[in-house]
């Protein structure tokens, strides 16, 4: 991918730079943090930026971005989500039902660990807005997450220095163990309803 243009953000910019980056990777999940960041530590070893300000802009950034994906689940709202799926093949209101128990019940720690994985960091805001989590905990819990991710990245690239694209490599072998298993997972909801609805007409 070219990157030039978030080099230029941060040459041009400095660190708010970054966590204008980072808000567009929350937006744009195939926009990729695990370039965007090692760059911010990279740039941050030639002094084009502090390091804690890197931490402090990109953190802020990825909370902006997760904000408007919240804004976007609680404006779509439950009546939507189930009016939809009750249109969707394969799937039930009743699904939708279970997941709204299921978040409401660890929406908190999902918000939180969602945030270090990849893909997810960006989706998870949006059921956290559909099922209203109060928005102060939401915040909270996306910048503790948000930090924790950011600051790995960061530092990584920080300390490779002109290595830093060596971390993409690793996130990207990452990333693809979680859209496998959640292909897998989505084939086995797929082939399981396929035969429930088999045995039912039967």
């Amino acid at each position: 991918m070219d990157v030039t243009w978030v080099t230029d953000l941060m040459e041009n910019f400095g660190a708010p730079g970054a966590g204008a980056a980072i808000a567009l990777e929350n937006l744009f999940p195939p926009l990729p943090s695990e370039v965007f960041l090692p760059l911010a530590g990279f740039t941050a070893s030639r002094g084009g930026m502090s390091l804690v300000a890197a931490i402090l802009w990109t953190t802020a950034g990825s909370v902006v971005g997760a904000l408007v994906l919240y804004y976007v689940g609680a404006l779509l709202g439950r009546d939507r989500v189930r009016a939809i799926a009750a249109r969707m093949p394969l799937v039930s209101v009743a699904d939708v039902d279970r997941t709204e128990t299921w978040f409401a019940r660890h929406g908190r720690a999902t918000v939180f660990f969602g945030r270090m994985v990849p893909i997810f960091r960006s989706l998870i805001s949006i059921p956290a807005g559909v099922e209203r989590m109060p928005l102060p905990g939401f915040l909270a819990l996306t910048a503790a997450g948000s930090a924790i991710w950011n600051t790995a990245l960061i530092m990584a690239g920080y300390l490779l220095g002109e290595n830093w694209h060596v971390v993409e490599r690793y996130t990207d072998v990452l990333t693809k163990v979680v859209i496998g298993a959640v292909l897998l997972a989505a084939g086995w909801f797929v082939v399981s309803r396929l035969v429930r609805r088999s045995h039912a007409r039967r």
